[in-house]
């Protein structure tokens, strides 16, 4: 019996892939789903924190990319669990495998604010990257295609903060 089933047999989905394969590829989705959860909380605290003139279209800038971010964390974790692994199970797994760090700061002027999470999407999209080779080298046809949409969404919100944060 290999490790993943011992760890939780009743939760080991049957895959073809192999299982070493689908430990890496685990591992690297359960780290972005910890940075996607600590990104999609970091933009809402900006979200909710951004001033200045640039208020609404701010507020609706991140208020847009937090639900987009968020919409992907359901995707990430069931596709963990539909190659046979186990995802993520609480605030603390999370705090432990998320590499994007917080801003608890009681005030972020708006431009650092969108260049910090233009800097952290891009970092996601390095993680996608990087899960992306994992998933080429499984044969893990389905995820490697989830991650270039995920690549390309990330992308785009980076892109989106730069032109944002413009002079």
């Amino acid at each position: 019996m290999d490790t993943l089933a011992k760890l939780a047999p009743a939760l080991a989905t049957p895959s073809d892939l192999d299982r070493g394969e689908v430990r890496a590829v685990a591992t690297a989705l359960n780290a972005i789903l910890a940075d996607t959860f600590a990104l999609y909380i970091k933009t809402k605290n900006f979200h909710w924190h951004v001033s200045g003139p640039h208020f609404r279209d701010y507020h609706l800038l991140l208020d847009d990319q937090a639900t987009e971010i968020f919409a992907i964390t359901d995707a990430i974790a069931e596709r963990v669990r539909k190659i046979g692994a186990t995802t993520l199970r609480s605030i603390g797994d999370i705090a432990r495998r998320q590499t994007i760090f917080d801003n608890d700061a009681d005030y972020v002027l708006p431009r650092a604010m969108l260049s910090e999470l233009r800097e952290d999407n891009l970092m996601l999209v390095e993680s996608f990257r990087r899960a992306k080779q994992f998933a080429d080298a499984a044969s893990d046809n389905a995820t490697s295609a989830m991650i270039d949409t995920w690549t390309d969404d990330a992308e785009r919100r980076a892109w989106f903060l730069f032109e944002a944060s413009r002079n």
